[in-house]
């Protein structure tokens, strides 16, 4: 089995995952509609916490599968990149970047920033898994999706999307090959031109003084050069909301959004529920938790049997 063999092979898995649950935590049903449109207000809250133990039984989970015992086990790495590796005996190393993502928040909040250049064998491949509670708002969390991507797809996606000198650059890492491991870098970073119109003109013929190819992306040393003078000469502003995993119009996870948006659960799509619960229109969220998740009012009595 080489490095190709076992990324497939946990791809195969994972996407089987649809419509599994992870037994790893219980949301109670709300016993008043109130509680239910306040659960509904607050449930993407426990999106962090259900996402880390998903990415944890994630693990767990392939390291049942009997296929990978003679070659070698997966393991977090926390801190590290990426989150899950293959230790043993195929190199390079295959490894799993694994993103949870709650469809009814307003995004996937995930990020990818690692270099291009960290993936010249394809050897680590990105995980998202949708998940929701088996109920909309209460119940296990159940996987309604996965998507499985390369790593060196989605950096050039990212860098791709984003890089537009010299409005916007894309910046490699430092050199920190020296440095020890925990302390190398290798994350890239977005900046925004923040310049006046006369320095942007200005900044324009320098990007276009470095011929032809001059606004493609290269992680190379000597492109990376020709940016860092830019970003020494203009004013730039670091961008926090760089590498956004939803914003970088990779194909394969563009597709993925879609097939999670149209996932039917409790009577509805779950594009439409996102609608109806970031609505903020209590009646229109009343009447849906009542009419599809069949949630009423119990008396007194009932509630302290």
């Amino acid at each position: 089995m080489n490095t190709a063999d076992v990324i497939r092979l946990a791809s195969e898995y994972l996407v089987n995952l649809s419509g599994h649950t992870f037994d790893v935590l219980d949301v109670s049903k709300p016993v008043t509609v109130n509680a239910a449109v306040n659960l509904a207000k607050v449930i993407s809250k426990l999106s962090p916490l259900l996402g880390n133990l998903i990415e944890f039984n994630t693990v767990e989970f392939l390291n049942k599968q009997d296929d990978f015992a003679e070659f070698g086990t997966w393991q977090r790495q926390d801190p590290g990149f990426p989150d899950a590796i293959f230790v043993g005996n195929v190199q390079p190393t295959p490894g799993l970047e694994i993103k949870a993502w709650f469809p009814l928040a307003t995004e996937i909040t995930a990020r990818f920033k690692d270099s291009q250049n960290h993936f010249q064998f394809d050897q680590t491949h990105v995980a998202i898994l949708a998940w929701l509670p088996e109920k909309i708002i209460y119940g296990k969390p159940r996987i309604l999706d996965v998507c499985v991507v390369s790593g060196l797809s989605v950096a050039l996606a990212r860098d791709t999307h984003y890089h537009n000198p010299p409005d916007y650059l894309v910046l490699e890492p430092e050199d920190t090959t020296q440095r020890t491991a925990n302390l190398q870098q290798t994350n890239t970073s977005g900046y925004k031109f923040q310049g006046s119109a006369s320095e942007f003109l200005e900044a324009q013929k320098i990007v276009e003084s470095w011929g032809a190819e001059s606004k493609i992306y290269k992680p190379t040393r000597e492109y990376q050069h020709l940016l860092r003078e830019l970003l020494i000469r203009y004013k730039y502003r670091l961008d926090t909301n760089f590498a956004k995993i939803d914003r970088i119009v990779h194909p394969g996870i563009e597709q993925f959004k879609k097939r999670v948006y149209n996932v039917k659960v409790c009577g509805m799509s779950v594009g439409q529920w996102n609608k109806i619960l970031s609505s903020r229109r209590e009646d229109t969220i009343t009447k849906s938790l009542q009419e599809y998740l069949e949630i009423r009012e119990e008396s007194i009595n009932e509630l302290l049997d």
